[in-house]
């Protein structure tokens, strides 16, 4: 069992409860081949500065995300695994109590259930992979990014 901190408070907050929520799909997909060009894909876009498109499989979802310079994604955690790969630019991660800045060409692996918040220090080109795919992203239910 772990030992709580007590510099930290015992309650999450409403970004990391509105994040848990409804992100595990109860659906069961049919993995199939697909060939898919990212072109033929509709932006969608979640606020001015965030932008992404959705690439969903049997148990796994790909995601490009586009922030521009300053784009905040609030601090949240989700029981999904997560893979972040900057194709261009470069995202600062507050994760795990440090700072990581990670540039294009690098990839980040964060853990289920692990808080973690991002701020764009360039405008961004990324690529996300979760598993399993985020149910919220697919529902548009993921409040915390609009």
């Amino acid at each position: 069992m772990k030992k709580k901190s007590s510099s930290r408070p015992a309650r999450k907050s409403a970004a990391s409860k509105v994040a848990l929520k409804g992100t595990v799909s109860k659906v069961r997909r049919k993995a199939e081949l697909r060939h898919v060009p990212w072109d033929s894909i509709p932006l969608e876009n979640l606020n001015p500065q965030l932008g992404r498109k959705l690439i969903v499989g049997k148990d796994l979802m790909l995601a490009r995300v586009f922030l521009k310079k300053g784009c905040i994604v609030p601090e949240h955690s989700h029981p999904n695994e997560q893979l972040t790969y900057i194709l261009d630019g470069a995202l600062k991660f507050w994760i795990d109590g440090k700072e990581i800045v990670v540039h294009a060409g690098e990839v980040l692996t964060i853990p289920p259930n692990m808080p973690h918040k991002a701020e764009a220090v360039e405008d961004t080109d990324d690529l996300d992979v979760f598993t399993p795919p985020r149910a919220d992203w697919m529902t548009g239910t993921d409040k915390y990014l609009r």
